[in-house]
């Protein structure tokens, strides 16, 4: 089975900026659908973005005009490009792939974001 996993995350301060990385152990093409959630403590894991197999992309409303979400097919990748980060965005980010065969999904481990004053 195909596993994901991220890296990217770490320390930055308030306007700035981080790349996070989502590698596939395989053919991101076993995903119909990746995406970026994260999760804060004590609170609910939330969608942040997600790119279709052709390209199409969504976001949160609270990321729209600073995340870009983006796929690398050749390298089996998924990236998301965090800009103007706020201290709301400091949170724990996982990638989430979702099979094209059957309905299950997989996950990475996460990687923690810290956005600092």
């Amino acid at each position: 089975q195909v596993q994901l996993v991220e890296s990217g995350g770490g320390l930055v301060q308030a306007g700035g900026s981080l790349r996070l990385s989502c590698a596939a152990s395989g053919s991101i093409f076993t995903f119909k659908t990746m995406g970026w959630y994260r999760q804060a403590p004590g609170k609910q894991r939330e969608l942040v973005a997600a790119i279709t197999g052709g390209g199409s992309t969504g976001y949160a409303d609270s990321v729209k005009g600073r995340f870009t979400i983006s796929r690398d097919n050749d390298k089996n990748t998924v990236y998301l490009q965090m800009n103007s980060l706020k201290h709301d965005d400091a949170a724990v980010y996982y990638c989430k792939g979702d099979f094209r065969l059957g309905s299950g999904s997989a996950w990475g481990q996460g990687t923690q974001v810290t956005v600092s004053s």
